[in-house]
């Protein structure tokens, strides 16, 4: 898939949408070979992906070892808007905490109080943090308006043809 498409289906409405949203799952392949799925917190920076993870995360010699992965952001109602990303994750060691993860993290209503519990309690844990990004290299959006899935628009591509006179 060309950048061009790719930055045309990332600027479409709904695709702004579901990049504004804080929950991504993430799928990458275990060294064992067996597939991996995980929530992450993430931002959109206009141009790729950015999760952030702790040091000593499993998931980082999976993706030292196979950087492919694939994302998928949804919607919890019908018809349901799907973002599907695949792309390749550099991994970056931060000093400290990232600014990306403390944005991330606004999936639960948190009072004023809230908040500088949980930052003081980030800040206290981590003294540095990898920085995952995804720069897509193929995406799909699914709104069931406009686009299906590619196995549902075949079968109403076939229903079509078997409709004409």
């Amino acid at each position: 898939m060309d950048h061009a498409e790719i930055t045309r289906i990332l600027t479409l409405p709904y695709s702004e949408q579901l990049l504004a949203r804080d929950i991504a799952r993430m799928a990458y392949v275990a060294l064992d070979g067996s597939p991996r799925n995980v929530p992450m917190g993430f931002v959109w920076n206009g141009s790729g992906i950015v999760v952030c993870t702790t040091t000593n995360a499993p998931k980082l010699r999976h993706l030292r070892a196979n950087p492919q992965v694939a994302l998928t952001i949804d919607t919890e109602v019908f018809p349901p808007k799907i973002l599907l990303i695949r792309g390749r994750a550099a991994l970056e060691v931060v000093d400290g905490i990232p600014e990306e993860y403390l944005s991330t993290n606004n999936v639960y209503s948190m009072t004023p109080e809230q908040r500088a519990e949980w930052e003081a309690e980030v800040h206290s844990l981590y003294k540095q943090m990898v920085r995952i990004r995804i720069v897509p290299t193929w995406v799909k959006l699914i709104d069931f308006e406009t686009t299906l899935p590619t196995a549902v628009e075949q079968l109403a591509a076939e229903r079509d043809a078997r409709e004409q006179p």
